[in-house]
């Protein structure tokens, strides 16, 4: 018994490092996801937490946070590195790193459940997200705790293009976005989450 307790424990360390080296694979790549991913993956966390995700679907949402950006591994690197905005075609092309990371992950068996929440992180709670249009609870509930926390982070992010926005510029940004963009159920418990995350991550390095 105390053998197989080991075996699986082993097995979970080395499952647990293959993401890390996946997200050390992406960042290596793109200069700007350095930090971000885990951020994310923090912020999506603590959300999870707060709405009584439990278990493997709270564990499925903090991996796949960590994971939402790794479809870029097969994005250009001219597009994915360029310093000006970019043209509605480079768009196109960023817009495929969804399906790319859902194509990856889906791969394994263990991450399949994952690789779903993956490939949904972009959809909108009004329809107009992609890769699949899909709106309101049809799209998996880790795919619209990861949107928001994927916008505060990006939001509160200085990139080359654009400035970054300040905690309380952003507040508004999302609040703006309940209903459209983002679940207001979710949104209802960002907002009392609020404060304690401007606490901790504004006083993060973002460059």
């Amino acid at each position: 018994m105390l053998r197989l307790m080991k075996a699986r424990k082993e097995e979970e360390n080395i499952f647990h490092d293959i993401i890390e080296c996946l997200v050390a694979a992406l960042e290596a790549k793109d200069p700007y996801t350095k930090g971000h991913s885990t951020r994310v993956a923090d912020m999506a966390y603590d959300l999870a937490q707060k709405i009584g995700l439990k278990g493997k679907t709270l564990n499925d949402v903090h991996i796949a946070a960590h994971l939402h950006d790794i479809g870029k591994i097969g994005i250009p690197d001219n597009i994915l590195n360029k310093k000006e905005r970019l043209t509605p075609k480079e768009w196109r092309h960023i817009q495929r790193h969804a399906e790319i990371g859902y194509e990856i992950l889906n791969k394994s068996g263990r991450l399949r459940d994952i690789a779903i929440i993956v490939l949904h992180h972009h959809e909108r709670w009004d329809g107009k997200g992609y890769p699949l249009g899909k709106k309101g609870k049809e799209i998996p509930l880790g795919s619209r705790l990861i949107a928001i926390c994927d916008s505060i982070d990006a939001i509160t992010s200085e990139r080359p293009y654009r400035r970054a926005l300040s905690w309380d510029e952003c507040r508004q940004e999302i609040m703006v976005n309940k209903g459209t963009q983002f679940d207001p159920f979710l949104i209802e418990a960002v907002h009392k989450m609020w404060p304690e995350w401007q606490d901790h991550y504004s006083t993060m390095s973002r460059s």
